[in-house]
């Protein structure tokens, strides 16, 4: 159980000032649940949550009860979550109604069916995970809302993902993006006056937020990636869980390793979808080739979604680089660009490499040929992954 006091013993891993708003970077469901709890708990206007996975089980249970006490408050809370990724009851659903929080299940598959679900896999889902607390404190990153991500002493499963928590005119970004989905997939009537924000200083672009949504930002985080990549000059430093990049972000690695840049890659050796992979191994050959390196994560399953280049470009966000976040999904990542944040990112990605393993040309040959042609196989479906 995380109780009131416990974001107060788990201090971020760090805790930045950019410009008007105050960044802090979060560790894994052990910092990131308690600081998301306690930011709800003291929501006095408006909560809202979005989520790809949501569970009614401990996670899930203790987040209703905060939701829940606050609407009993008169905050108006509003609950978004994916109709393919979560798995709540009706129950759990009735009960949050009932205590006035507004709850939209976005693109709901209504047949319990395989074929059904599978077909709903291949509609565009809402990818986010988002939190914003009366338009002034913000949420987003890596972690879905279940036991998965709590941190074992919490009685999770202690997944590894990394959040932030943004505190300034910044977060209004993201409840924009929140209200105009919810507006669109036409979620219960929101009480419009509550979302009139003042943002004097909206202009200060150090700290911002990406999305995929509409037609006309669907690449801004495809595009994003790219620019940055394309921009360094000392080092990117990438950790993603399911990595299958699209050509053009693959290429701009690889460009950027062969003039000289340092280029990193943490992906997923311990994994929750296994196929992805052995996709993401069929791609290691090429990589290498470039000068790229690359380490297999080997604790708990990798989830993380986070870059930084040159230790001053950072992002931290929802978006795997893989053709369904960067071309399909609804997706948000926050994009930060300060020197003081991007030196945290560069020792937490440092530390991270303590638990991984190098791939190398020689390790990559010890492969059997089985492998390596399910790895092909792999890669050719990667739209579908």
């Amino acid at each position: 159980m995380i109780t009131a006091t416990t974001a107060l013993d788990r201090a971020p891993y760090a805790d930045v000032d950019v410009g008007h708003n105050r960044v802090a970077l979060l560790k894994d469901g052990y910092q990131t649940f308690p600081a998301m709890l306690q930011a709800a708990r003291e929501a006095r206007s408006t909560l809202c949550i979005e989520t790809y996975i949501l569970r009614d089980d401990a996670v899930g249970n203790q987040l209703a009860s905060v939701l829940i006490e606050r609407a009993y408050a008169g905050v108006e809370v509003n609950l978004m979550y994916d109709g393919w990724g979560a798995q709540v009851s009706d129950a759990y659903v009735m009960r949050l109604k009932l205590a006035g929080v507004r709850v939209l299940c976005f693109a709901p598959v209504r047949l319990l069916s395989r074929v059904a679900r599978v077909i709903g896999r291949l509609r565009r889902r809402n990818h986010r995970k988002a939190m914003i607390v009366d338009g002034r404190v913000a949420f987003t990153g890596g972690l879905n809302l279940s036991n998965d991500y709590a941190a074992v002493e919490d009685g999770g499963h202690g997944w590894r993902d990394t959040h932030v928590r943004i505190e300034g005119p910044a977060a209004v970004q993201l409840e924009r993006m929140f209200l105009d989905t919810w507006r669109k997939h036409r979620g219960p009537r929101l009480d419009e006056a509550r979302y009139r924000r003042r943002t004097p200083h909206d202009d200060d672009d150090r700290v911002r937020f990406i999305g995929n949504e509409f037609a006309a930002d669907r690449k801004d985080i495809r595009v994003a990636y790219v620019k940055a990549f394309n921009a360094a000059r000392r080092r990117i430093h990438v950790m993603n869980a399911y990595f299958m990049p699209p050509s053009r972000v693959l290429r701009s690695l690889m460009k950027a390793a062969r003039r000289g840049v340092d280029v990193t890659l943490i992906l997923a050796g311990t994994t929750d979808v296994p196929i992805v992979l052995l996709g993401s191994r069929g791609l290691y050959g090429k990589l290498l080739r470039s000068g790229v390196r690359i380490f297999e994560w080997k604790g708990r399953i990798l989830h993380a979604k986070t870059a930084v280049v040159d230790a001053h470009w950072s992002t931290i966000g929802s978006a795997n680089l893989d053709t369904l976040s960067l071309r399909q999904n609804l997706e948000v990542n926050a994009v930060i660009e300060d020197d003081t944040f991007g030196a945290s990112m560069e020792k937490l990605f440092n530390t991270d490499l303590h638990s991984c393993v190098e791939v190398t040309r020689e390790t990559l040959a010890d492969r059997s040929l089985f492998e390596r042609l399910l790895s092909w196989l792999a890669y050719q479906v990667r739209s579908w992954l």
